[in-house]
């Protein structure tokens, strides 16, 4: 009886309760694509870390665990003297560039040779460098760019020739000889990272204390693979972890004010009905227990509509721009449920007080 009279109400105010429901499916929307989006850009970060094939890597003091930001301060010289720690089989020097023109990006300036030591690029069209005006790209953007081999596309301002489509997971994106990108962010006889590979991977760690032996080079930041895997979280993107909470906070507040507004309303022009409940003996539980089911029941449908509008966005965008990839896992579905439930309810607190409280004689008089 009492579902049958909450399905009612909810009906016989159609505007007021789909209102409702959007605006829970918008918090939900904008958590988990917020969510999805942070998720998504650090683990493709880490993947194609991962896929450098490296066992340990080399940064200067102070560098943030992000490649790339660090410009290039170490002096490839650096390279000769890692290469002669024991169990050293390979030391790539990597000079890294930060690019925002349309998008953010790291562009990777490499010595091939010794870059495709760590773990040998898979070519799916062209080939290697011909030339310091040559790029190398991955297969993810050439497909969202539609770039061919032989097409002249412009990095850091400068004109260059796609010499190969290679397939992803490789660190970056782009490819440029050392020396080409050593002379373009005029960092000549540097490098913004080495990247070492071993006779065995198992020796990393003992690698690491080594090479904070060696003289000079004791605030240099040096970590195993994994151990740098390992700290590619949101949290170490500056001010990440701070703005999802502030997205999660605003979202929650939507949810929260439409929510209270809906219910509030629906009380005040439900009093009559309230006193004829009550002067039938209903307590004051019952009445809370009718408000707080009833914003269940929009809270599960707006729960419902945002998680398909999330999973239809992601497919979108992995559609439109393949080099962004959004991440909804169960586990954010599952947190975003509880937080959105949990604010719509605190919304609906006080109406259903409000509600509870209501005089029978007075709110059978009211008109």
């Amino acid at each position: 009886m009492m579902n049958k009279m909450i399905v009612g109400n909810l009906l016989y105010r159609p505007i007021r309760s789909l209102i409702s429901v959007v605006a829970v499916a918008l918090e939900v929307t904008l958590i988990l694509l917020i969510v999805g989006l942070s998720l998504g850009m650090v683990n493709d970060s880490k993947q194609r870390q991962a896929g450098i094939g490296a066992d340990v890597v080399v940064m200067p003091p102070g560098s943030s665990a992000l490649v790339g930001l660090t410009g290039a301060p170490m002096p490839i010289k650096i390279g000769d003297v890692l290469a002669k720690l024991p169990h050293v089989a390979v030391v790539a020097p990597v000079v890294t560039q930060v690019s925002t023109n349309g998008a953010l990006e790291v562009i990777a300036g490499i010595d091939l040779n010794s870059y495709e030591a760590l773990g040998p690029f898979r070519f799916l069209q062209g080939g290697p460098f011909q030339g310091p005006n040559d790029v190398l790209i991955d297969d993810i953007l050439a497909q969202a760019k539609h770039y061919h081999v032989g097409d002249h596309i412009e990095v850091l301002q400068n004109e260059f020739r796609v010499a190969g489509i290679v397939a992803p997971g490789k660190g970056a994106r782009k490819f440029l000889p050392i020396k080409t990108l050593q002379d373009l962010n005029g960092s000549k006889d540097k490098a913004s990272i080495f990247y070492l590979k071993l006779d065995n991977p198992a020796n990393a760690e003992a690698v690491v204390n080594e090479i904070k032996q060696i003289p000079g080079m004791e605030k240099h930041v040096a970590y195993s693979m994994n151990y740098y895997l390992s700290m590619l979280t949101p949290n170490s993107y500056p001010g990440l972890g701070t703005f999802l909470k502030v997205v999660i906070g605003i979202s929650v507040t939507i949810g929260f004010i439409v929510i209270f507004q809906a219910m509030y309303t629906a009380v005040m022009e439900r009093t009559r009905e309230i006193g004829i409940l009550k002067s039938m003996g209903a307590s004051k539980l019952y009445i809370v227990n009718v408000i707080l089911r009833e914003t269940l029941m929009l809270a599960l449908g707006g729960i419902v509509l945002g998680i398909l509008i999330s999973l239809t966005a992601r497919a979108g965008i992995a559609q439109k721009i393949p080099t962004i990839r959004v991440i909804v896992t169960g586990g954010w579905i599952l947190k975003t449920t509880i937080i959105a439930i949990i604010g719509a309810m605190l919304g609906a607190l006080y109406p259903a007080y409000r509600a509870a409280e209501k005089d029978p004689i007075e709110a059978l008089a009211y008109e």
